[in-house]
């Protein structure tokens, strides 16, 4: 049984996304369809990228990922079909495949050429759909698609490491639901620098001398619970996808905020490193 990922700047207001579904399970009805998220926001190519490399590995190898984000075809915005990992990646070359292939050499990378293909405002549904339905009958790739080597580059920003090994600098990289602020300053880079020295993790004017692997590492459960720092205290984590996140413990940004709105962090902010 096939394996369908859907991650979409669609929302779930309109449509689209229940389109694409119905269009898939009309032509393979006993394909899996599984949506990754319909809240990237509008063309962040960045924000896209982020969420696949944080999940698509966790899928069985062969599933398929439709990408729905800036996909209308263009000279520039060429429809490509990508095996990644052992997985099929199709979408736009808009540039999120680029930097799902800046840590994983791909296997293969191919420009789609349907028959017949016509324009269209809404390619995921006349273009990748057949492209992933044909995958999911066991088709093979060759069949519509042929070679490519003009995969769309962008430019990430990289931490930076200054000051002889003693400073890391970072960016913000995503905003999760919850307001926590993931940057691009990894444990595997941490770690190489760190050399057992103290440091202090600094978010505009607010320092922090922690960093945990669990949000619940903040509370210290020999304190009397009045004693104990809990909801609405800012902590630093390595997340699951091993980034350095920043957080506000039990956050809420409809209510009470997260660290986004707290500390007042956005896309791109800078956070630095210091070891001591």
């Amino acid at each position: 049984m096939a394996i369908i990922t859907l991650t979409t700047d669609f929302g779930t207001k309109d449509h689209f996304v229940a389109a694409i579904k119905g269009r898939i399970l009309s032509e393979v009805p006993e394909t899996t369809i599984i949506d990754i998220s319909h809240n990237i926001s509008p063309f962040d190519v960045h924000e896209c990228a982020y969420i696949l490399q944080c999940t698509y590995s966790e899928f069985p190898k062969a599933s398929i990922h439709i990408i729905g984000l800036e996909s209308e075809w263009s000279p520039e915005n060429e429809h490509i079909l990508a095996l990644i990992n052992g997985h099929y990646f199709i979408g736009a070359n808009n540039g999120v495949l680029s930097i799902i292939t800046s840590e994983i050499t791909p296997e293969k990378v191919n420009k789609i050429a349907l028959p017949n293909a016509t324009p269209s405002p809404f390619p995921e549904l006349e273009v990748f759909t057949k492209v992933a339905c044909h995958l999911a009958r066991g088709g093979k790739m060759e069949v519509v698609s042929q070679p490519f080597n003009g995969l769309k580059e962008v430019k990430l920003i990289a931490p930076r490491v200054s000051n002889n090994g003693g400073t890391i600098v970072g960016n913000v990289i995503y905003i999760d639901h919850y307001g926590n602020v993931v940057t691009s300053i990894t444990k595997t880079l941490f770690e190489a620098y760190r050399n057992g020295r103290r440091f202090e993790v600094m978010a505009r004017s607010h320092k922090l001398t922690a960093i945990f692997n669990t949000y619940s590492e903040l509370i210290d459960f020999e304190l009397p619970k009045n004693q104990r720092k809990g909801p609405s205290d800012f902590l630093a984590l390595f997340n699951s996808a091993g980034h350095l996140e920043l957080s506000i413990f039990k956050s809420d940004l409809k209510t009470v905020g997260g660290a986004s709105s707290l500390i007042g962090l956005k896309h791109q902010d800078i956070i630095t490193i210091n070891f001591l």
